[in-house]
């Protein structure tokens, strides 16, 4: 999950395989900037230090993991928003395809040391889950998209409850802008016509 390979300029998505690409990186750069934006605003002069601490470095690890699936269903449902409004296909056949990809992104990775293997597997099925829901509603615009996670992505902050204060509006308007900054990006690069054609074929 390397999002500083996303302050490059970035080459047309054409295939399924530059969109999985598309959907990990800024599934990974949604979450992790917020987390460490945050943690470092809370922390304010002392963020240096709070980030050399061994105990704050583990549960920052934590927390990004945690994340991530929370990064790749939200990314997940705004790509299915964009090839829902532009293509052709069936949203059913659209979906399981998109479900199939994203589960496909998760498994790339080894489980965490951070989580371990139970708490990995809970995070699959969760996924899975939030996946699904995507097809019980119609497209949502990408500001609106981050709306049930936030309070869930807000939880996982790695700062003590106590000291979150009232800043759950911030992280959730941190969320709504970011998925639309990535919604701009991803309309830019994406040919939509050749990815609609390899994510769900015509029959012969």
């Amino acid at each position: 999950m390397n999002f500083r390979a996303l302050l490059r300029r970035r080459p047309p998505i054409q295939d399924l395989s530059a969109l999985a690409n598309f959907i990990d990186e800024n599934a990974a750069f949604l979450v992790q900037k917020g987390i460490y934006e945050y943690a470092r605003a809370r922390a304010g002069h002392y963020a240096k230090v709070l980030f050399r601490e061994t105990g704050f470095l583990e549960a920052v690890e934590q927390s990004r993991w945690r994340a991530y699936p929370l990064g790749l269903a939200m990314v997940a449902e705004l790509v299915e928003g964009a090839l829902t409004y532009g293509g052709n296909r069936e949203r059913s056949a659209r979906l399981e395809a998109l479900k199939g990809l994203v589960m496909g992104i998760f498994d790339r990775y080894p489980v965490p040391q951070a989580l371990g293997g139970e708490i990995w597997s809970e995070a699959r099925a969760d996924l899975e889950r939030r996946l699904v829901l995507i097809g019980l509603h119609p497209p949502k615009w990408a500001k609106d998209i981050p709306e049930p996670f936030a309070q869930t992505y807000f939880d996982l902050m790695p700062i003590h409850e106590q000291l979150r204060g009232a800043d759950f509006p911030t992280i959730r308007n941190y969320l709504r802008v970011t998925m639309c900054n990535i919604h701009e990006q991803l309309m830019r690069r994406m040919d939509l016509p050749a990815i609609e054609a390899q994510l769900v074929p015509l029959p012969e």
